[in-house]
């Protein structure tokens, strides 16, 4: 989730907006294997002890693998294999109102109630029994806890396998955000995009909201007649819009990949099996941009094998979607910041599209285990791009990846340098940084570097065919390595040293470090210039990638004088860059050395995007810069228009931890 686009290291410092290998049965559930049942350390079927306080669980006793500690869900009881949704969006009440039928697997002779996560649903009426036959049944709703919401428990009849939850959701649900038309390219229709992971799936569906549980899922969609609403799901892209849209997810896929848009949309397609959503203001530009999505998609498949989701469209989302892109099956949620107009920005269509395999096919059973998602993934983009775009930018990539990475090991505790992180008592919207990203991305690199590229990359399609449409932990990945990498290369591999990898913080001595020559020749050109040695004017700049411009910028040192900024911005036009990325670098410049002429810009930039990739690190900026005064105006102005989740993180930053 939160997906993550080639970042520099001043950026990436703040980016956050973020299991067996036995088979012991098989239920036939869409053809996935059963996994081992989460035994007595999951909540408690009432949910009272669901999320011991922060102080309980601070012992230096490690969390137990496969337990998922931030669901409700009493899944060693019960485990949910397919869901049916009817839901009617209303855009004036700003609430989704309808019901969700789960159907479910039995995994006990007793009948405990059935507890299921929620977070502000608002729940009608429950129904329950076997088949068709559903009757009315009592339930209740547990103790809400401010980061996994409200358990909903309920009492089902002796051998009841489905269950029906009429409800209707908040309008401040954490995982829906409702736009007004003006807030939208066309200015004309509202727009409402869900956003699940890590744990706001229970924001709009009462369910099992944990990584560990696989659904399928069937969805009827009622909305305004001239919008159109599309899921993670079988996207029709001849569709009509006539306000009743129907979909079918026939893979099974963990709850944060639930995914929801609508708004006024059309589609242009981009390939035999890629195609992009977006609203007609923003349609052509990206399809340009993301041209080259089919020939990623074919050159991952040929490498590590099938693609098992039919299409991969693209949703192009307004720019109040607070991350880069979201990877839900079938239809990436993709942020309107990466289009710049010369594909600079791609990476984060690779990565998405790389979730594909890591993660949406092989995921993780916590979010403890989130680099198994986004360490193999950010190792798969770097490698799309290197086949799709050359050596160089594929150097670039890996090189200002692994600046990101030491600039979070200079801010980030040592705790939260662990790949295997511990999140007992904290949010898991917390996990992400780029230790799961960059890091995992950075061990996985080593083993191809030890054995081989040609070697690694039969053990990585092994691994995605291995566990397909599993959700596994990292002492599952370990015991996968015993049984084959390890055997195979004992003579390269050392277990303690995958270890120490994965349990211990900071990267281990000897790690590789990723290294480009594009870069080599900006460092004394930038020294030259704060020597004075030569101006910016006279700086050739001519062949400059976006990737270079991003070194040069964020290689500065903190202080600059008015003079020099001056010099630059005249150079250059830094404050009124179309990229993003580049501008982004430049405010952060600006606000450390207060230079009052990109103020303007500063403002626009934070209240026009909502991509916390941006916004965390420059209201941060701002408070550390004794600007807190103005964070807070310029916050409160942009609020209306930020999604519930950017609200949450921002209003920390400036406002401190008690901020609600």
């Amino acid at each position: 989730m939160l997906p993550r686009i080639l970042c520099s290291s001043l950026l990436c410092s703040a980016l956050v907006l973020a299991s067996g290998c036995s088979k012991p049965e098989s239920d036939g559930a869409a053809g996935e294997p059963a996994k081992p049942e989460v035994e007595a350390t999951q909540p408690t079927a009432n949910g009272a002890d669901a999320a011991p306080a922060a102080e309980d669980q601070g012992s230096a006793q490690a969390p137990e693998s496969g337990v998922d500690y931030h669901s409700f869900a009493n899944t060693g009881d019960y485990r949910v294999r397919h869901l049916d949704l009817d839901l009617t969006v209303d855009f004036d009440r700003k609430v989704l109102e309808g019901e969700a039928v789960l159907d479910f697997k039995r995994l006990t002779q007793k009948n405990p109630p059935m507890v299921l996560d929620t977070r502000d649903i608002k729940v009608e009426a429950v129904r329950a029994g076997h088949g068709g036959e559903l009757k009315p049944v009592e339930f209740s709703m547990g103790k809400t806890d401010p980061d996994l919401g409200t358990p909903l428990n309920i009492q089902l009849p002796k051998k009841a396998t489905r269950v029906a939850i009429r409800y209707q959701t908040s309008p401040a649900a954490s995982g829906v955000q409702w736009l007004e038309p003006q807030q939208t390219a066309g200015g004309e229709h509202p727009f409402l995009f869900t956003q699940a992971q890590a744990i706001h799936a229970r924001s709009f569906v009462p369910l099992q909201d944990s990584p560990q549980v696989r659904i399928t899922y069937n969805a009827t969609i009622r909305t305004p007649e001239e919008l159109l609403a599309v899921m993670s799901a079988n996207n029709d892209p001849k569709t009509e819009k006539d306000g009743v849209y129907e979909f079918e997810m026939p893979q099974p896929i963990p709850s944060y990949l639930l995914a929801l848009a609508v708004g006024d949309l059309e589609f242009k397609p981009m390939g035999e099996r890629t195609g992009v959503y977006a609203e007609p203001e923003l349609l052509d530009s990206a399809a340009a941009e993301f041209e080259d999505t089919e020939s990623m998609l074919e050159a991952t498949e040929e490498a590590y094998g099938p693609y098992r989701w039919d299409r991969y469209d693209l949703l192009i989302l307004p720019p109040s979607f607070p991350f880069g892109g979201m990877e839900n099956p079938r239809l990436s949620f993709i942020t309107p910041t990466v289009i710049a107009g010369d594909k600079s920005l791609v990476a984060l269509i690779a990565h998405e599209l790389a979730h594909s395999w890591s993660g949406n096919l092989v995921t993780n059973a916590s979010w403890r285990d989130l680099w198994l998602n986004e360490g193999f993934t950010t190792y798969l983009t770097n490698r799309i791009m290197q086949n799709i775009y050359g050596d160089q930018r594929y150097r670039m990539e890996m090189a200002l990846g692994y600046d990101d990475l030491q600039a979070d090991l200079e801010d980030l505790d040592s705790r939260d340098e662990i790949m295997a992180i511990d999140l007992r008592g904290r949010d898991p919207d917390k996990v992400f940084s780029n230790i799961p990203y960059e890091k995992g991305s950075l061990f996985l690199y080593e083993l191809e570097q030890k054995i081989g590229r040609e070697a690694f990359d039969q053990f990585l399609l092994e691994y995605f065919n291995n566990f397909a449409f599993e959700s596994i932990t990292t002492e599952d990945f370990i015991e996968y390595l015993q049984q084959t990498l390890l055997k195979q290369y004992p003579d390269k591999l050392d277990e303690a040293r995958i270890r120490e990898w994965i349990f211990e913080p900071g990267i281990p001595e000897g790690a590789p470090q990723p290294q480009s020559d594009a870069f080599s020749k900006i460092d004394p050109v930038r020294q030259q210039w704060l020597d004075g040695e030569i101006a910016a004017k006279d700086i050739d700049t001519g062949e400059w990638t976006y990737h270079q411009w991003k070194y040069f910028l964020d290689g500065m040192p903190e202080e600059l004088s008015d003079e020099q900024l001056e010099e630059l911005d005249s150079a250059f036009n830094l404050t009124e860059s179309t990229n993003n990325e580049i501008a982004f670098s430049w405010l952060m410049i600006a606000v450390r050395n207060d230079y009052q002429p990109a103020f303007g810009r500063l403002e626009s930039f934070l209240t026009e995007i909502g991509r916390n990739k941006f916004l965390r690190p420059l209201y941060r900026n701002l408070v550390e810069s004794g600007k807190q005064e103005m964070a807070a105006e310029i916050f409160e102005e942009a609020k209306p228009g930020y999604h519930p989740l950017t609200v949450k993180v921002n209003s920390r930053i400036i406002y401190g931890d008690d901020a609600q």
